[in-house]
């Protein structure tokens, strides 16, 4: 009887918090909500903890920039399982070209997924320098990351050019979000583009890959979180050989149009907005009036505005939110507590990825 006791007592205690779920969930829609929230940030949490771990036993095998790879891949095989969500990629084998600045829209903290399915070894992080005093300070220091002092424009433009430098010498590239802040809606649509993944990806001479990511407000918004599938189109690369500052306003209209163009066609269950001219020219300037600057500054990169949060029109369509002109899976653990469903956090202001491509 004890021997019976010991092992199943603890099994019993362990299966209180599955039932109680199970309970919550069953209850209502909202409660359902609640309870794949939980599970999604609870996993994410439980991940980014263990990443330490990770982190330490890769940077003694000398493979620091290996360790995102891991810990991506990690909370995507787990939280998919969990809440039955897949990520379906569509050209896939351009993640694999050449260093390049990867750019994609940026809709919710459910884009960590997307983070997880696609990302590639050899990955590095550029983040804000409060972050190195965060709980995902350590994971963050042993993975190779470098912090951004946002309030010192000088000491900023030093870590973009440090960043920039490392893309072109071990080879890797650069994950940003160039919308600069989460947007999800019921329609289709893009926020204007921040300038600095484009001056970066100029100044390092390396193509700009799109990476789009479908319209999921079906299976993600606020009071309702489904199943199902995600689709994620890859476009070719688009080259910057021989751009200059005076290209990159060009440059950008080009990659978002087509970007746009994606998101419209893969985005099945989505609203197709009416497309006015005057739309599509106050969806781009925003940045024509602004004086173009011929210099690897703060103020065209480290220091984007974010842009105002946008309502789609009734006050539960409020659209998710985000962090500046990047992602990244370790950071988002630090603000998710406080943007469940999408809420304006600081931190996304200047975070980027960098992963080296050809390995996964």
């Amino acid at each position: 009887m004890g021997l019976f006791s010991s092992i199943f007592k603890p099994l019993a205690y362990l299966s209180l918090p599955v039932f109680l779920f199970g309970s919550i969930s069953a209850a209502s829609p909202k409660g359902q909500y609640y309870t794949r929230v939980f599970i999604y940030l609870g996993t994410l949490a439980g991940v980014a903890t263990a990443s330490i771990a990770t982190a330490a036993a890769l940077t003694i095998l000398g493979r620091p920039h290996d360790v995102n790879y891991y810990v991506a891949g990690m909370f995507y095989t787990l939280a998919s399982k969990f809440l039955d969500l897949k990520v379906e990629v569509e050209g896939e084998e351009h993640l694999d070209n050449k260093p390049a600045v990867i750019l994609c829209n940026h809709q919710s903290v459910v884009d960590i997924l997307i983070i997880g399915r696609t990302m590639r070894k050899g990955t590095s992080m550029l983040a804000k320098q409060s972050l190195k005093f965060s709980p995902v300070g350590p994971f963050m220091m042993l993975s190779g990351a470098i912090f951004v002092d946002r309030g010192n424009n000088e000491k900023a433009i030093g870590s973009l050019k440090a960043a920039t430098d490392m893309m072109k010498r071990l080879k890797v590239s650069l994950f940003m979000y160039p919308e600069g802040t989460r947007h999800l809606g019921p329609e289709v649509d893009l926020l204007p583009f921040k300038k600095g993944a484009f001056h970066m990806a100029v100044q390092a001479g390396i193509p700009i890959v799109p990476m789009v990511t479908e319209n999921y407000w079906h299976i993600y918004r606020k009071g309702f979180f489904g199943t199902g599938v995600i689709k994620v189109r890859v476009l070719p690369p688009i080259p910057t050989e021989g751009l200059t500052t005076a290209d990159i306003n060009d440059l950008m209209k080009r990659v978002r149009d087509q970007m746009l163009e994606a998101l419209r066609e893969i985005s099945e269950h989505a609203r197709k907005p009416v497309i006015t001219e005057e739309k599509e020219k106050g969806a781009l300037l925003d940045q024509a009036s602004e004086k173009e600057q011929h210099s690897f500054s703060g103020a065209n990169i480290a220091a984007n505005p974010p842009t105002p949060p946008v309502e789609s029109g009734a006050d539960d369509q409020k659209l998710d939110e985000s962090k500046g002109s990047s992602v990244s899976l370790a950071s988002s653990v630090a603000s998710s507590a406080a943007s469940e469903a999408g809420g304006e956090t600081e931190e996304d202001e200047g975070m980027v990825l960098v992963g080296r491509p050809g390995q996964r």
